[in-house]
């Protein structure tokens, strides 16, 4: 094609018109230059072969069609699945005893090592023991007077019976005999009591502990004057150990039927095992039950609160400590599941993007449910087993064709 362009220049240049019948239906515009100055005619002639030889005199090829986006797709799940939730939790002892003197002394010994394991009835502290002793004996030595009279009132009685019989003393006399064994029989219970305090006393010295658990630290040194109102120390019963959390009172209408049912049993059953996640991330390896649930709603927070205990054999959880609890609380039936990853939020609504079978896109507005693991529930919008895109949302648009890369299962399959 160039040369024939040249050799019709040349025509041109040389006058020779009747033979520049290539030229003419090819490149008008150069036929049009002859009617130009020689040296314009011969500019014009050198532009023309310049783009006749780039685009071929204006003709152009097509553009190649845009290829079809790969993307990649999941398929729509239905299943059964459980609904997890998830609560701020505290523990808290089993039971958590003050321990306290129970009577007025100085301390004189300390029994226990702080932080330790004790057992129940075990020596804590003790207080001086000595003038609670001493009202012991002087306890005992009233009651053996008192027994001392009992004796005489009774030979008394023995006594007089008879001769008031035989009329030989007054009936008065005998009468007087009878009441003064009675006053003497009181006399000496009210002594008894008096021995049994005083024995209280002198075994309340010994401070005990009054549950198996942990020891706080001491609240009082040896030397320190207690009374009854004085905390020695605290002792927790911690396995198993109670885990404190609240719920909204929507959440506790959802499942009052549920919660309700279990309140007459000693331990509740056929209840949701709880999962406690430790401040550090991990999983405690044992389960949780239920255990129960507070009388009232909090009028501040509008929330109740529930407890569920823990087995604690190690000691390892301790009161004061935060977690989280974590439990299947209830099961959807037939929930469909997308990838997370495939839903689109714009203001505040749901999208899919839904592959036909035609390969063509929908975008289809949805509603969503709860979050489960890597899924989300879809409670409208799509049906089982069709296809949404998980990768590529960007590259795609209602009504266009796709090529499918990959397909994933919802579930991660």
């Amino acid at each position: 094609m160039p040369n024939k362009i040249l050799a019709e220049l040349t025509k041109l240049r040389s006058g020779r018109l009747y033979e520049t019948g290539f030229l003419l239906p090819h490149c008008p515009q150069a036929v049009y230059a002859l009617r130009l100055s020689p040296t314009s005619r011969v500019v014009l002639i050198l532009l023309v072969a310049t783009v006749s030889l780039s685009s071929g005199c204006g003709r152009t090829n097509a553009a190649p069609a845009v290829p079809s986006p790969e993307v990649e797709v999941a398929k729509v799940v239905q299943e059964d699945v459980p609904i997890v939730s998830e609560w701020v939790a505290t523990l808290d002892g089993y039971v958590n005893a003050q321990i306290q003197a129970q009577v007025a002394g100085y301390v004189v010994a300390q029994n226990y090592k702080e932080g330790s394991l004790v057992r129940k009835g075990q020596i804590l502290f003790q207080i001086d023991p000595r003038p609670f002793q001493a009202l012991l004996d002087q306890a005992n030595a009233q009651l053996a007077q008192t027994q001392a009279q009992l004796g005489k009132t009774e030979m008394d009685v023995g006594r007089d019976t008879p001769l008031a019989r035989e009329r030989a003393i007054a009936q008065s006399q005998l009468d007087n005999d009878i009441q003064a064994n009675h006053a003497a029989k009181a006399a000496v219970k009210a002594a008894e009591a008096q021995v049994e305090e005083a024995r209280l006393n002198l075994d309340f010295t010994a401070v005990k502990s009054l549950v198996d658990g942990i020891a706080g630290i001491a609240q009082v040194q040896i030397g320190n004057l207690v009374n009854p109102t004085t905390v020695l120390t605290s002792v927790s019963q911690m396995d198993p150990i109670k885990v404190y959390f609240s719920i909204s009172e929507q959440e506790y209408l959802h499942f009052a039927e549920r919660i309700n049912a279990q309140t007459q049993k000693e331990i509740p059953t056929g209840g949701p095992s709880f999962d406690l996640i430790l401040a550090d991330g991990s999983t405690y390896p044992y389960k949780g039950i239920g255990l129960l649930t507070n009388r009232q709603v909090d009028t501040t927070t509008g929330s109740i609160q529930l407890v569920c205990s823990f087995p604690n054999p190690h000691n390892i959880l301790r009161p004061g400590q935060f977690g989280r609890l974590r439990a299947a609380a209830e099961v959807r039936r037939g929930a469909l599941l997308v990838p997370q990853k495939a839903v689109s939020e714009l203001q505040g609504s749901y999208q899919l993007a839904v592959v036909g079978s035609d390969n063509r896109v929908s975008i289809r507005p949805v509603t969503v449910g709860e979050r489960v693991g890597e899924d989300w529930i879809i409670e409208s919008g799509v049906k089982p087993s069709e296809l949404v895109i998980v990768e590529g949302l960007q590259k795609v648009q209602s009504g266009s064709t796709v090529k499918i890369k990959q397909l994933e299962s919802a579930k991660g399959e």
